[in-house]
């Protein structure tokens, strides 16, 4: 079992499985693009590193940070969205890169579910992804390089829509008109259970494998974010009379099930 763990990306999710590694008695170094989260870090017996990612440099002492570490998780997303023109892929080839010249032998590598694109009807990891969107195309591309590397032992762990503290999509939603997706099924994952499905990954050496990580629990988009926007008191969101589809995505977490684990937060109940 791996007992020195890096967190590449100590943000919303980062941060908190940090920490809870550090409660189950591992040796946990986290990283960090703010020098004022330095001492936040180190509040919680992390020890902090200062590490910045581009595409085509990596901003400090990533062989310092990798030296003292068995297993890297990589929490770090595309955000593409914003019109940023940095290559994600490019980012991650530089840090993979960097990890083959180290002694670091163990991966996880936070992914998401758009990898499976528009993929229709019941999806588990035995599925081919076919990404549509530039985010969920180098996420891909990023995967392979782990995936494609025989002297490394690694796990990609596809997420689902991230639901939890401080962060719930109704609240970009709310009032807004004539969404078309309202029978669209939800495919959420709880913050708490994104790091019970990597504290077990670790925990039971499960490597070489891919997870799907979403509740098992799928309403509609109208169902549930209309009972979440008026249990927070936000006016729901509107969503136009369309036929549902039976061919609707659901994202199922087959192999995490199959192990006989299970999630611990529900979403939509």
């Amino acid at each position: 079992m791996s007992s020195k763990i890096g967190v590449m990306g100590c943000g919303w999710l980062g941060l908190p499985l940090a920490k809870h590694l550090v409660a189950n008695s591992y040796s946990v170094h986290g990283t960090t693009t703010s020098k004022e989260k330095l001492s936040i870090l180190e509040k919680e017996d992390i020890v902090p590193h200062q590490i910045t990612l581009s595409s085509s440099t990596i901003g400090g002492d990533i062989q310092g940070l990798l030296s003292q570490i068995d297993t890297l998780v990589i929490n770090i997303p595309p955000k593409l969205r914003s019109g940023n023109p940095e290559s994600f892929y490019e980012k991650i080839k530089l840090l993979y890169n960097e990890i083959k010249k180290s002694s670091v032998s163990h991966i996880i590598f936070i992914s998401s579910t758009a990898v499976y694109g528009e993929i229709k009807g019941e999806v588990t990891e035995d599925c081919i992804p076919k990404p549509v969107t530039e985010s969920g195309k180098q996420l891909l591309a990023a995967e392979q390089l782990f995936k494609k590397d025989d002297e490394l032992l690694s796990t990609i762990i596809r997420l689902g829509g991230l639901i939890g503290p401080d962060r719930h999509p109704v609240t970009m939603l709310s009032q807004r008109q004539n969404l078309v997706n309202g029978h669209d099924p939800i495919n959420l994952i709880h913050l708490n259970d994104c790091i019970h499905m990597i504290s077990t990954i670790i925990k039971n050496d499960y490597w070489g494998e891919i997870f799907n990580g979403v509740y098992p629990f799928h309403p509609t988009k109208k169902e549930f974010y209309t009972k979440e926007a008026l249990k927070i008191g936000l006016p729901p969101p509107d969503y136009s009379k369309s036929l549902p589809s039976k061919l609707n995505k659901v994202i199922v977490s087959k192999n995490f099930l199959d192990k006989s684990h299970h999630f611990e937060n529900p979403v939509g109940l």
